[in-house]
């Protein structure tokens, strides 16, 4: 694993990626090493606009990429089946063997998805959930090698999930309910390996975080943060922040996809491991730490079983 770039991917001829967020900054760069490794990559992004530019934006830079834009929202279920429904009309069966699960949304005020969800709970994890089991039939017919890559991040450290309140709306912080969503990635994906394993699958279910990368998910929050002087004196000064920070400390993204890309494409990737940049904020892919209650099997089954229930997906492919 050591100096990992993504020029050490293998050919992925023959392979097809959904790549959630692909649109821009790590799900961009993500996608297009995938094509220029020969994917076949579909950008699942909220935009339509967005998503056809970044269209047009990586056949540019990958002459003869095969990619194809198509619409999703994580905010809205209904999206989210639309989008599996398309999938499977325009891709049959057997036709997935990555699903890269990058898409995300980062400390934002208080908000509701269209299905009532917390915003960040919603898009972060339930949306991405609904979407893995919607899809998991396809990656379950597809050759050996198929890979789920759910991208968390280091703040998951900010805080385990609470089982009894997991849309925050007892005391609603935004830093608090985004690692809680971080942590819900990582359970999720902990569960899931567990689940694949029990089934007798062989698609490996991985975790990732991109570190500090410089990306528009850190400004993301500041035109929905408010109004009031207090909120806009607050807007300006995270933004000074966030440009210094960029400047200094924070990697590219296509370095910041380097874990993601390794997680989907190395040899020998464990389910259930988490890569992340070697130095935690930015470096090489390299096995990353991760705070034990991601690891906790009972809390993973629980998050599971309510997650089925909120988002009305059941993984029945799971449970012969």
């Amino acid at each position: 694993m050591a100096g990992w770039k993504a020029t050490g991917i293998p050919d992925q001829s023959g392979r097809t990626a959904v790549v959630t967020g692909g649109n821009s900054g790590i799900g961009f760069a993500a996608a297009r090493e995938l094509a220029r490794r020969g994917a076949s990559v579909v950008l699942a992004c909220r935009s339509a606009a967005r998503g056809r530019a970044a269209e047009v934006a990586l056949r540019a830079e990958v002459p003869g990429a095969e990619v194809e834009f198509m619409a999703l929202d994580l905010a809205d279920l209904s999206s989210v089946r639309e989008f599996a429904a398309a999938y499977g009309r325009r891709r049959g069966p057997g036709t997935l063997d990555l699903l890269v699960n990058n898409a995300g949304v980062m400390a934002l005020p208080y908000g509701r998805t269209a299905d009532g969800f917390e915003t960040q709970f919603g898009v972060n994890h339930l949306g991405h959930f609904a979407l893995t089991g919607l899809l998991l039939p396809r990656l379950l017919d597809a050759p050996p090698g198929a890979r789920i890559v759910n991208v968390s991040s280091g703040f998951h450290v900010f805080g385990d999930v609470d089982h009894e309140d997991l849309g925050s709306e007892r005391n609603y912080r935004r830093w608090i309910a985004y690692g809680r969503s971080k942590t819900a990635n990582l359970l999720f994906t902990h569960e899931l390996a567990r689940r694949l394993a029990t089934a007798g699958s062989g698609i490996v279910a991985a975790a990732a975080h991109p570190g500090y990368a410089s990306t528009n998910l850190h400004v993301a929050a500041a035109p929905q943060a408010g109004t009031t002087l207090t909120s806009r004196l607050a807007v300006a000064a995270n933004g000074i922040g966030i440009a210094i920070g960029n400047g200094v400390i924070a990697q590219s993204a296509a370095s910041g996809a380097q874990p993601t890309l390794y997680a989907a494409t190395a040899p020998g990737v464990r389910p259930d491991e988490f890569i992340g940049p070697r130095f935690s904020v930015r470096g090489a892919p390299h096995r990353s730490w991760r705070a034990k209650w991601t690891l906790d099997d009972k809390s993973g089954e629980r998050l599971w079983r309510a997650s089925e229930k909120l988002t009305g997906v059941s993984y029945a492919a799971l449970s012969h």
